[in-house]
């Protein structure tokens, strides 16, 4: 009997057929460690523990790996109010979290890469994209053009032009586009930054999770997940990232013209449903 799961970018169950390398890969986006975690990061949690251990009773190999965000604004503003550093409070918050997913019985990942161990990664990645022609600095700022990618919004249901009619009025004029996204931001007063070609500075959220991905899992993934909010604009961005990067869905019958996005299943369980 076939295992199903719910894709977030088809919209229903599917057969899940894993790529032909030995072993399941699933990234899971972890948690922001600006503060304690809640309910709906345990929801998260304890979904895909259950999946990969699901998996590994159907006789996977599986390789899991669960982020942590641990440079942010949230971050930043928190240790900026309490007067010490922002590894001091994303390790104090760490530490909390792990304590809190032991208590439910929730295994750890096999991997749980934070965002500031993998800055290198992250501006190779960054590099690789102006390369490309995809991405574009400006004064120490570094934004992803979206309309290089015309499949932005599929995962979400969105499109191109409901999301400019609904971009906001004050929005940076440096960028080409409304849209686009940043991948690596200029250093301000009072920030934790790093060297980089474009300044010191930090990476954008949308960048980190791809490369950490990339690094532990490699290019394609066969599950990559998250809360139901991350959705938009979160999975949206990273997909844009991987797919324009090479990444590839496994070639399955029907799939279409979706086999040019990045990962195989987006799985974002909503409330009250099973993945």
């Amino acid at each position: 009997m076939p295992i199903r799961i719910h894709n977030t970018m088809t919209r229903r169950k599917e057969d899940f057929v894993p790529a032909p390398r030995g072993e399941v890969t699933m990234y899971v986006c972890g948690v922001t460690v600006y503060d304690y975690s809640h309910i709906g990061h345990a929801r998260s949690a304890i979904v895909f523990d259950v999946m990969r251990r699901y998996l590994r009773f159907r006789g996977h190999q599986v390789r899991y790996a669960r982020n942590y965000t641990d440079i942010d604004d949230k971050i930043i503003r928190r240790a900026n109010a309490e007067g010490v550093t922002a590894r001091e409070i994303s390790e104090r918050f760490i530490e909390a979290e792990r304590a809190d997913m032991a208590a439910l019985g929730v295994l750890p990942p096999d991997v749980e890469p934070k965002a500031t161990e993998h800055v290198p990664q992250m501006i190779a990645l960054i590099q690789r994209l102006i390369a490309k022609g995809l991405a574009y600095a400006v004064a120490g700022d570094v934004y992803f053009e979206v309309r290089k990618f015309p499949a932005y919004g599929r995962l979400s249901g969105k499109n191109l032009d409901d999301l400019l009619a609904g971009a906001r009025v004050d929005v940076d004029e440096r960028k080409r586009d409304p849209r686009d996204f940043a991948l690596w931001k200029s250093a301000k007063p009072g920030e934790p930054s790093w060297p980089s070609p474009w300044g010191p500075g930090r990476p954008g959220w949308h960048i980190e999770c791809s490369a950490m991905a990339s690094q532990h899992l490699g290019e394609t993934l066969d599950i990559h997940g998250g809360g139901e909010d991350l959705i938009f604009p979160h999975h949206e961005c990273e997909i844009a990232v991987r797919a324009l990067l090479g990444a590839q869905w496994p070639a399955q019958p029907g799939r279409g013209e979706d086999v040019e996005v990045a990962g195989q299943y987006a799985v974002h369980p909503r409330a009250g449903e099973a993945p």
